[in-house]
């Protein structure tokens, strides 16, 4: 058997094993994916206290908010709009792997939204080369935090999971991705609002032991321009350090009787300098409302 035909027989067997180990990673990860969907829909029965006796939006209920959240509500929603009950949407776009240099990768995502009891469970795969994925969930779960990427579903990089930190840094995630669910946002739902300017305002919500406030500021058109937090997790020189993060809303478009944004971003403030590592463009969407 000549040399080349030795070779030949190598790396056959060696892309079979590449291969066999993509598809147990795969399965793997589809089998975790499913327990944390079957986790939060279980939490979002189990929740069902937490359901506001309102199923539909009035304007009565903006009496008295700041005049730019009361403008936002009139603009992104029609009286007599459906309360949000869940979301399910899917995303494409780019991912910066880098917190220092532009190393940008192409994403797709798949999201499962729950408004009450509040939770989300995201679904992302970030190519890193061809045929080669980072698979990546991101979730907040009846109080409960995580963050796992693993290369291949296989190899761990990151795992995080927990209360307290985590559980904030997550469920801050909710909050300020609630244009795309814009009923979550009414204070029927829970969240108090207080005057800042003309153009922003503070808005809190309380989940469990957690409660936070982010800063909401508003484009022109009277919709949700950004949401500011002043102190979340981020990784810096390897350490996960408190810094302000920003998320972007674009592309404003009406969909179930709704504006809400297609397209969104999302950065780091660090040492004054934004640095913008999420970029992502709505594939799909669709609503669920409460009865």
């Amino acid at each position: 058997m000549t040399w080349s035909a030795v070779s030949g027989i190598l790396a056959g067997a060696l892309a079979l094993a590449v291969a066999g180990a993509l598809v147990v990673g795969a399965f793997r990860w589809r089998s975790s994916t499913r327990l944390l969907a079957t986790r939060l829909e279980s939490a979002r029965r189990d929740g069902s206290a937490w359901m506001a006796s309102t199923s539909r939006y009035h304007p009565d209920e903006l009496a008295g908010l700041p005049a730019p959240v009361q403008r936002y509500f009139r603009a992104a929603l029609t009286d007599g709009q459906p309360i949000i009950s869940a979301v399910t949407f899917a995303m494409t776009g780019m991912f910066n792997q880098s917190a220092t240099a532009a190393r940008w990768k192409p994403f797709t995502s798949r999201q499962r939204v729950i408004t009450r009891r509040p939770g989300f469970l995201w679904d992302a795969r970030i190519s890193m080369l061809p045929g080669l994925q980072v698979h990546v969930i991101d979730s907040y779960i009846a109080g409960t935090g995580r963050l796992h990427a693993a290369v291949a579903g296989l190899f761990g990089v990151a795992d995080m999971s927990g209360e307290g930190d985590v559980a904030r840094d997550e469920f801050m995630r909710f909050f300020a991705e609630a244009p795309w669910y814009p009923t979550a946002l009414l204070p029927s739902q829970g969240v108090h609002w207080a005057h800042v300017d003309e153009r922003s305002a503070h808005a809190t919500i309380t989940d469990g032991p957690l409660t936070l406030t982010l800063l909401f500021r508003f484009n022109e058109a009277a919709l949700v321009d950004s949401v500011r937090a002043e102190a979340r997790g981020g990784l810096v020189d390897g350490k996960v350090t408190p810094l302000p993060w920003e998320c972007r809303m674009a592309d404003y478009t009406r969909r179930s009787g709704m504006m809400v944004p297609d397209a969104g971003e999302a950065a780091w403030i660090h040492a004054q300098e934004r640095r913008a590592y999420f970029r992502g463009t709505l594939t799909s969407l669709a609503y669920e409302f409460a009865p």
